[in-house]
């Protein structure tokens, strides 16, 4: 019963009360970053970008505060009321807690909370989630391809906390894996910190002298500890979350960025603006209040960066993209549970292909 109660939450449609009222007359909106800025790389700055595109398209008046503690969430959020905004973006889980408290108070006030998780919430808050599983298939297909492509003998993933989203990348990628060589050989390893890039490079460097050729990283600043490691070895590397080309290997002037072969992205900038889009057209029911709005293939919140520097035939990288396409009809699926990130029951738990890659 409890998993079907998290499964109803996480496919937004366990809807609780009513919403305020006109919606379609929202003119203004004010976002609150986790720790960091509106130009970091991370979710701070794609939120930015996806509620920048609605106040572009809407004509909207807004604002942004940049958070510089934890300290600082309710204070923050409290400004943004203060100033009359209508819509509230927050971004991170650690905000999550402040953000509930303020939408419960101030009930004429609809919040956006990014990466954060509700069940029976108040109706003018929702959160927005992520197919993890479904990134990492898609990456998990790319690994195997490159690794078939250049006669690597195995590629590995170096993870963060085992939570739930991480457990979602974890068995999506080796089940994307698996999808093309069930016998290509997937090593991998929970890290108990998200803020450890040393461990995660030990974590890589242990990989790497085990054969691993391609080597995924999904587990913040632990996971691209690993990663930059990786590529500084000249192993590939796969990185997550946001285009990594960016961040961890500075637009490519980083050492080993030429080695990124992708990233699996969350798109949370198509998050923030559906989100808005919706408040201020009126378009209530695609607004799950209470509940979550979840990004994934089919809507465009789930993909994989292209490869920039990295000496790799495009055909597999066209070849991923058909996977994806098929991905979006149905046609192939994960066999990872989307709300726990376990594999589903094991006869049901092999990927579904069918259609053939390339075919």
């Amino acid at each position: 019963m409890l998993k079907k109660m998290l499964f109803a939450a996480l496919a937004g449609v366990l809807m609780v009360g009513a919403l305020p009222a006109a919606a379609q007359d929202i003119d203004s909106v004010c976002l609150v970053t986790d720790i960091g800025r509106i130009n970091d790389g991370t979710f701070n700055q794609y939120a930015y970008e996806g509620m920048m595109l609605a106040v572009e398209e809407f004509d909207l008046d807004s604002s942004f505060i940049e958070t510089t503690a934890e300290t600082d969430y309710a204070a923050n959020i409290n400004t943004c009321i203060q100033s009359g905004a209508q819509i509230i973006v927050t971004v991170g889980f650690l905000i999550a807690d402040a953000t509930l408290t303020a939408a419960e108070e101030n009930p004429n006030v609809y919040f956006i909370g990014v990466d954060q998780f509700l069940m029976d919430g108040p109706p003018n808050y929702v959160g927005i989630q992520f197919r993890e599983d479904q990134a990492g298939f898609l990456v998990g297909t790319l690994a195997a391809l490159v690794a078939q492509d250049q006669g690597l003998s195995a590629v590995a993933g170096v993870y963060g906390v085992a939570i739930p989203p991480v457990v979602r990348f974890r068995n999506g990628f080796e089940q994307g894996v698996r999808f093309i060589n069930p016998d290509l050989p997937v090593l991998g390893t929970y890290i108990d910190s998200f803020i450890a890039p040393d461990r995660g490079a030990a974590a890589a460097a242990q990989f790497i002298g085990e054969g691993a050729g391609v080597i995924f990283g999904a587990g913040g600043p632990t996971g691209s500890g690993a990663i930059r490691a990786a590529a500084e070895a000249g192993v590939f590397v796969i990185g997550v979350d946001q285009d990594e080309y960016f961040t961890t290997f500075g637009g490519g002037e980083t050492t080993g960025a030429e080695f990124l072969i992708s990233s699996a992205l969350k798109q949370v900038d198509v998050g923030v603006y559906d989100m808005i889009a919706a408040l201020v057209t009126g378009d209530m029911d695609a607004f799950p209040g209470g509940s979550n709005y979840v990004l994934n293939v089919e809507n465009g919140g789930i993909g994989f960066a292209p490869k920039h520097d990295a000496d790799i035939d495009d055909a597999i990288y066209e070849a991923v993209e058909e996977i994806l396409q098929l991905m979006i009809s149905g046609e192939v699926t994960t066999g990872v549970d989307p709300v726990t990130g376990n594999l589903i029951e094991e006869e049901e738990a092999e990927p579904t292909p069918d259609a053939t890659p390339g075919a």
